[in-house]
């Protein structure tokens, strides 16, 4: 572990002397974020100057999981969504292999290379937005304490997902398919699972668990007995971990180097 950290704080400090160096797209960065956010909170709160629930969920409660998935999100643009646009060029380009053989995980390497600095700017936004929503649903502190586990239980099992899914770029050379199937399935995540048909329900909930990122984890918090799709979501992260070992492994075996 003390390994991994001492690379990740490489990565971190690269990441940043480049970012900074090109001062207007830093700035422009954290200003697409915030409005991202303002606009994401207002889209929904305008929804309820209409009715007065969606669900069986109230305004306050829907807008702290909107606010719960936002933080979720923010810790994703920082750490891992530059990698996967990265993936296909160093497929195509073959500067996969210094990822290769670097001594750590090539799963770790390529995916946690880049990490997005002026994201991090955001991050006392998007908690004080957290705790703003979660201020009025009056959570008491044992609540409170376990939103932080949580959002990481949350936030691992998408990227795991994603990374899975990511798997098919050594196939089809040009990710950009691919990266935007998977920003169509963060808007999918995005809303709790109630909003949606039988069906659909239960192909993003069992077969493909996006559903249970954010619904799963919320749900506990609002309801401590409320198990079932906090269950669900940590037999995802295992389930969907081993599948991505061995289709890490069997992508690997398809990956024409230009060394080779």
């Amino acid at each position: 572990m003390k390994t991994y950290l001492s690379v990740y704080k490489k990565f971190f400090e690269t990441s940043l002397a480049e970012a900074s160096s090109f001062r207007t797209s830093f700035i422009l960065i954290i200003l697409m974020d915030i409005i991202f956010y303002l606009t994401t909170l207002s889209s929904v709160s305008f929804i309820y100057d209409h009715v007065s629930t969606i669900g069986p969920w109230n305004k306050n409660q829907l807008m702290f999981f909107i606010a719960f998935m936002l933080t979720m999100d923010h810790l994703h643009m920082a750490i891992v969504s530059e990698n996967f646009w990265e993936l296909s060029v160093k497929i195509r380009t073959g500067t996969l292999d210094f990822d290769l053989l670097r001594p750590l995980s090539s799963i770790f390497s390529v995916f946690f290379r880049y990490v997005r600095t002026s994201s991090l700017i955001n991050t006392p936004l998007v908690w004080l937005m957290l705790i703003y929503y979660g201020r009025q649903l009056n959570l008491t502190w044992h609540q409170w304490l376990l939103i932080p586990p949580l959002i990481i239980l949350g936030f691992t099992l998408f990227v795991i997902i994603e990374f899975c899914l990511s798997v098919a770029m050594f196939w089809t050379i040009e990710g950009w398919g691919i990266n935007f199937l998977r920003m169509q399935l963060q808007q999918l995540a995005r809303w709790p699972h109630f909003i949606y048909s039988y069906f659909p329900r239960k192909i993003l909930t069992i077969f493909l668990p996006i559903l249970l990122v954010g619904s799963g984890p919320v749900n506990f918090i609002y309801d401590l007995s409320n198990t079932q799709l906090l269950f669900g979501a940590c037999a995802a992260v295992i389930v969907f971990a081993i599948i991505l070992k061995y289709l890490w492994a069997f992508a690997l075996t398809k990956y024409d180097s230009p060394s080779s």
